[in-house]
């Protein structure tokens, strides 16, 4: 074919005469193919596959692949205008997360072929040395370019699969729960109960101990306005009530009491987890379950407060700290100081204590302990730092924090959470959680300031307060004025938190919504906003 005859796309070539040995003569085709536009129709093709092939003079592969480049991008972005909340359920799904963890890697490799064959065909026929290193170095690029984010997809889809698979439950009918419309799990309810309990079982606990549940909250989301209250009961609680038609009632007519002595500690709150699994042999007696010691709890927590608690979630304490680390660390006002370490009944004293001071970002290792020490201090005073932790982690959690940490949240999280949350409502709870998050905080603590006397308590007072603190939060409820970083609303934060023997910055300024009163100070007979009770109120 004559340069006349060539596609006017693709690349000319003139011919040129050249005589040989035997007085004969032949054709010399000469490229006129630059490095330079080699290079660029590259790039081009990478960014719209199939581009560069075209211009390469192979026309209908190139054609078939811009096809298809564009079927996808259009495609994608009608179902994303369409179709937002069916992709948010299949983004969740670990059978789906799995095809397009193997499904990225796959395209990532084809990727990466392709700007190799598009460099070839494109680039001069006779190359130097100079130019063939460059092209490997400019498909390398382009390579990585494309690559990477597909690599980190591919991995971000397969460990999201992961953990799905190991947090939450299968889809298989449980008999704990009523069933849900996973398209709308809330059309019936207005609001949705949780039970938080943290179970002490560290490594510097006995193991004769077991598994202690020393936190028992109860978070009552409002499924409308994310509005939320939490509810802490004394880990001494006695007396704990069993619903009248559970078979509980049959083991325990008079409640979880040995009926002698209500300050046996083998009968209190914190006791429930591990010992009526003990007694109650019979773990299919509240129906299909995998953790009968969450069930227990849930019944009975949730009939001392009058509320239908539908989840359990349970945090390992002692694997907290990995959570708290992978978020990045949390920022807390503290009041007093708080022992790291230490017993108080075989006095063993503390290895430090994290000193008083407003805004100090803390470390998994400090906010554990914030969380947990007591050395010194009352049960009271602990119940009140962890509300302040969960307020901290569910308004100082961003989106780029979880994304740009979401490897560690995830080995974290498996660690260190466990629930009887189905994995199909998940879509639902993610929505949810974003409600609660553009909300404040309130909380109810059952104390003896109160009114709250946990070796016999009056759960019909109890209850009546619930409702009253329910309808407060009902009215609170409604988005913060904007997002802020610290534990109570004020500028961000400044101050680091130390070692346990440096004393903390002080150069923060307290909070202007902070109350005066002390911190371990509950007395009210509402509902507190979290953002004083947790504000920078430090103790004389």
């Amino acid at each position: 074919m004559t340069a006349a005859h060539e596609s006017p796309s693709a690349p000319r070539r003139i011919a040129d005469s050249e005589p040989l040995g035997g007085g004969g003569s032949a054709r010399r085709v000469v490229d006129e193919r630059t490095f330079g536009s080699a290079v660029g129709w590259t790039v081009l093709g990478t960014l719209i596959p199939g581009l560069g092939l075209w211009r390469a003079g192979r026309k209908v592969a190139g054609g078939i692949l811009m096809g298809l480049f564009a079927l996808v991008i259009g495609g994608g972005i009608a179902l994303v205008l369409t179709q937002r909340k069916q992709l948010s359920n299949l983004a969740l799904a670990p059978n789906v997360l799995e095809g397009v963890a193997v499904g990225l890697a796959v395209v990532a490799v084809g990727y990466v072929l392709l700007i190799g064959f598009t460099h070839l065909c494109l680039r001069p026929a006779r190359p130097t040395t100079g130019q063939r290193l460059a092209g490997a170095g400019v498909v390398g690029l382009l390579s990585f370019v494309v690559a990477a984010p597909m690599a980190v997809g591919s991995t971000y889809a397969w460990t999201t699969a992961n953990m799905v698979n190991n947090m939450f439950e299968s889809e298989d009918p449980s008999s704990t729960q009523s069933p849900v419309d996973v398209q709308d799990p809330w059309a019936d309810q207005d609001r949705i109960n949780f039970l938080i309990i943290g179970g002490d079982s560290g490594n510097d606990r006995s193991s004769k101990l077991g598994d202690r549940t020393d936190t028992v909250i109860v978070a009552s989301i409002d499924t409308h306005s994310g509005g939320t209250t939490l509810f802490t009961l004394p880990r001494n609680t006695a007396r704990m009530p069993f619903p009248s038609d559970s078979p509980l009632a049959k083991y325990y007519p008079n409640g979880f009491y040995d009926g002698v002595n209500p300050a046996n500690a083998e009968y209190f709150l914190n006791a429930m987890y591990r010992n009526v699994p003990g007694r109650v042999t019979d773990h299919s007696a509240l129906g299909k379950t995998k953790d009968f010691g969450a069930e227990v709890m849930k019944a009975s927590v949730g009939e001392a407060l009058g509320l239908d608690i539908k989840y359990y979630v349970k945090v390992n304490m002692d694997g907290f700290k990995d959570f708290i680390n992978a978020i990045g660390g949390v920022t807390l006002n503290v009041n007093y100081k708080i022992p790291i370490g230490g017993q108080t009944d075989a006095g063993i004293k503390p290895d430090g204590y994290i000193k008083v001071g407003p805004n100090q970002h803390m470390n998994g290792r400090l906010a554990l302990w914030y969380a947990r020490g007591r050395y010194g201090l009352t049960d009271y005073n602990r119940m009140e730092r962890q509300r302040c932790v969960i307020n901290a982690v569910v308004q100082q959690t961003t989106p780029l924090d979880v994304l740009q940490n979401y490897q560690s949240i995830a080995a974290a999280g498996e660690k260190t959470i466990t629930t009887d949350v189905k994995r199909s409502l998940l879509p639902a709870l993610v929505d949810l959680a974003s409600k609660v998050q553009g909300t404040k905080l309130r909380s109810v603590v059952f104390t003896p300031e109160t009114g709250f006397i946990s070796a016999n308590p009056d759960w019909d007072k109890v209850q009546s307060r619930v409702k009253k603190a329910l309808k407060e939060t009902e009215k609170a409820a409604q988005p913060t004025a904007s997002a802020t970083t610290t534990p109570n609303g004020t500028a961000s934060a400044s101050a680091a938190s130390t070692e346990p023997t440096s004393s903390a910055t002080t150069s923060a300024t307290p909070s202007s919504s902070a109350s005066s009163s002390s911190a371990s100070s509950t007395a009210k007979a509402k509902s507190e906003d979290l953002e004083d009770v947790c504000g920078y109120h430090p103790e004389k």
